[in-house]
């Protein structure tokens, strides 16, 4: 965080219309240092800190220029830029999250961000840098279980716990710490919040219908990763498959008009595009997954602006990028990549003319 204590001594000193010599002598140290404390080349000494906010009449926080609001509402700004780029280009957002881990060094929203963009992201970790790093991330892990009291950025340190000792060889350890530490599918937050209401009231069914969107998805990607993981089939194999699955989803969405069924189809076409584009499937595969996928996607996006249970189960208050956004934002981030397998397919014409399509 940036010390504005010089400026803010120096502003304080005019207003008392009071000269540098004055305050020096009132603060029983040199002229120079008090000269040297507004060019923002030294600090005061923190035995000086009390007197000086009683001598201008404040608060040691307004006399540091520590405003707690504005600094918070940086921060966020921060991450929020951070998780925009983090994707489209990881460069930039590694950039920008190492000066904030620099700049705010004590907050643990920036602190679990950091160490898991240079540990590489939730998954695919390479063990040689979770041991390189090791140090500094058991470090912040330690100060994030010590004082944070936000559940999931703690259970992010957990994770990283986790992710070492199996980079070290010692699964089972950190198996045991999923185990221990995390909860089951059955009692889950979101699971215990439908249960807390009567079965046959309005709230009950709302989060019945938030959780089974929520589910939808999560299962739809771990169906993508299924096939697209299925070492008995060759790539072409997989593509079709997931081409075949796919239709199915979307027929059903079609012939039901319930969003079920969309979500179910982008999520597994937005696994399986993924994976075929950044894991050598070929072009045409591509291109047929990403139109039923953003058509998938334009459904959603339409369901969102009538039902808050599916707009809550997609785009949850955390969530960055804004609901009515949402199929614009899939697109431009297509349309704008950082160079990359994307940036190849933009070549492809029929790639550029389903994405025009969903623009």
């Amino acid at each position: 965080m940036e010390m504005t204590i010089g400026a803010n001594i120096k502003r304080l000193r005019t207003a008392k219309n009071i000269t540098q010599e004055q305050l020096s002598v009132a603060m029983n140290v040199t002229c120079a240092a008090v000269s040297k404390w507004e060019r923002g080349e030294t600090y005061p000494d923190i035995t000086n800190l009390q007197p000086l906010a009683y001598f201008f009449g404040v608060t040691l926080d307004e006399l540091m220029g520590y405003d707690q609001e504005k600094i918070q509402a940086h921060i966020d700004e921060v991450l929020l830029l951070y998780k925009k780029l983090w994707r489209s280009d990881p460069a930039k957002a590694r950039e920008i999250i190492i000066k904030a881990h620099n700049d705010y060094p004590n907050d643990y929203m920036i602190m679990s961000n950091y160490m898991w963009n240079i540990a590489g992201d939730l998954a695919d970790n390479d063990p040689a840098v979770l041991i390189a790093h090791k140090d500094e991330f058991l470090t912040i892990c330690e100060r994030i279980l010590e004082g944070c009291t936000d559940e999931k950025i703690r259970l992010s340190a957990w994770n990283m716990r986790a992710k070492i000792l199996h980079a070290e060889g010692k699964t089972d350890e950190a198996l045991a710490i999923y185990q221990t530490n995390f909860a089951d599918w059955f009692t889950t937050g979101a699971q215990k919040t439908e249960q807390l209401f009567a079965k046959d009231t309005d709230e009950y069914y709302y989060y019945l219908r938030k959780n089974m969107y929520e589910l939808i998805a999560f299962a739809g990607d771990k169906l993508g990763r299924a096939i697209f993981f299925d070492s008995s089939l060759t790539m072409k194999e997989r593509a079709l498959k997931a081409k075949k699955y796919g239709r199915l989803m979307l027929n059903a969405f079609d012939e039901t008009g319930d969003i079920f069924f969309a979500g179910l189809a982008e999520a597994f076409l937005g696994r399986m595009r993924n994976d075929m584009t950044f894991r050598g499937g070929y072009d045409e595969d591509i291109i047929d997954l990403l139109d039923m996928n953003l058509y998938a996607a334009k459904q959603i996006a339409k369901a969102v602006k009538l039902d808050n249970a599916v707009r809550q189960a997609y785009f949850p208050d955390r969530v960055t990028v804004a609901a009515d956004d949402f199929l614009a934002w899939m697109v431009d981030s297509l349309l704008h990549p950082n160079g990359g397998r994307h940036a190849e397919l933009l070549k492809n014409p029929q790639y550029a003319a389903v994405l025009e399509k969903y623009r």
